[in-house]
């Protein structure tokens, strides 16, 4: 982790990256056995790459969702776009290699 702050984005740029994510499938699942140090690297890896992704989390109850999208927002350092459903869409700035346009 960089220790860099999360980042605050502004609803027109939630907007922006919401319609950017719309079409992507997610790129990391989250099974039973809930956020282990190996699912935790394959999200790293993957908003490291893609900057924008999406996530399924596959738990039944809603408060346990809820509780592993924070877990993973804070041990990714990434801003949660949105969740719908099971499906959490995350946004991390690169910055050596920026990917995403901001408006």
């Amino acid at each position: 982790m960089s220790g860099l702050p999360v980042l605050t984005l502004t609803n027109p740029q939630k907007r922006h990256l919401k319609t950017l994510a719309h079409h992507r499938k997610p790129v990391v699942i989250v099974g039973d056995s809930g956020v282990t140090p190996a699912v935790l690297h394959e999200i790293l890896l993957a908003l490291d790459h893609h900057e924008l992704i999406k996530i399924r989390v596959n738990a039944e109850d809603r408060a346990t969702r809820e509780t592993m999208i924070a877990e993973i927002c804070a041990a990714s350092e990434a801003t949660l776009i949105q969740r719908v459903g099971h499906i959490a869409t995350l946004f991390r700035r690169n910055p050596e290699a920026p990917r995403v346009e901001l408006p």
